[in-house]
């Protein structure tokens, strides 16, 4: 598919690299602009699942391993449907309607700050997964990464997309703010922190963790096909789940591709020792506060 149906026309049209900024944060012009009206009215029911990210933190694995959780290692699902429309975006401009006509149980996914999501989830048996990663692996990731998404701004050089993540002024806004805001929600049961880093290494106890919070007990059979289908080489090949059917109007494929690498720690191949020193700087003030170890890069 390469350009949008009739219907879409309109929306299409309204696309522009112009950040949509809500009380500070910046938003894609594919962001619904009612994000207030979202946030009072969305109603999350007990039974939804929903998959919380900064972007580039792994949300895109998140999603394969809750869908093969969900259809306990049977890939016919994931290698038949599209990520997107397996777990709706709730901030998408048609994500509540869409996700409106899904049946019990829900499943959907967001990159919202948690002072933009809805607030009927705090108070509801939903269970909530928030994935975080290294920041600095996330600054390299979505470096390359919105060069190729057609709303996001250009930015020519790594070093002038390295001030602006530090600054927030990146799709979806600041890490530190981001991660802060949800990390408020650590300790409560229907809520989940997983890191990209303890997956990366240990992807079987990572899987098992989730589905027991799902309340889905695994065979070993089936978690081995969960596992098997999990991959990066898996998901890269899967082009249900690798983004290369996504519009050529929302993303331009000939500048790069959303699975690049999958590994940790290639923000040392990029930083220089000034940046490292730099941005080592402003995560010991944003960050101040926390307990020590909390993440597995500290």
């Amino acid at each position: 598919m390469t350009e949008p149906e009739p219907g879409r026309l309109a929306w299409v049209a309204g696309l522009s690299r112009d950040y949509t900024w809500v009380e500070g944060v910046p938003f894609l012009s594919t962001t619904r602009g009612d994000l207030g009206a979202l946030r009072d009215g969305f109603v999350v029911r007990d039974r939804d699942v929903v998959t919380v990210s900064y972007p580039k933190s792994g949300s895109t694995w998140i999603l394969e391993i809750v869908s093969l959780v969900r259809t306990r290692g049977d890939p016919r699902w994931v290698q038949s449907v599209v990520s997107w429309e397996r777990s709706l975006w709730l901030e998408k401009a048609t994500g509540v309607a869409d996700i409106e006509r899904q049946g019990d149980p829900r499943f959907y996914t967001s990159h919202l700050p948690l002072q933009f999501f809805p607030t009927s989830l705090f108070t509801s048996k939903a269970k909530c997964i928030y994935i975080v990663r290294n920041p600095r692996d996330i600054l390299v990731s979505g470096y390359h990464f919105w060069k190729t998404i057609k709303m996001a701004k250009c930015t020519e050089s790594f070093e002038v997309y390295f001030e602006k993540f530090l600054q927030g002024d990146v799709p979806f806004g600041s890490w530190f703010n981001h991660v802060g805001g949800w990390l408020q929600m650590r300790g409560k049961e229907n809520f989940l922190f997983v890191s990209y880093e303890e997956l990366h290494q240990d992807t079987r106890a990572g899987v098992e963790k989730i589905s027991r919070f799902l309340g889905t007990e695994l065979s070993p059979e089936e978690l081995d096909s969960v596992l098997q289908h999990v991959t990066f080489q898996a998901m890269k090949d899967n082009k249900m789940s690798n983004f290369s059917l996504l519009p050529d109007f929302l993303m331009d494929h000939s500048k790069g591709c959303l699975m690049r690498k999958g590994i940790t720690g290639d923000w040392k191949n990029h930083f220089t020792v000034a940046q490292t020193e730099a941005f080592d700087r402003v995560y010991r003030e944003k960050m101040a506060g926390l307990l020590p170890g909390l993440f597995p890069w500290d």
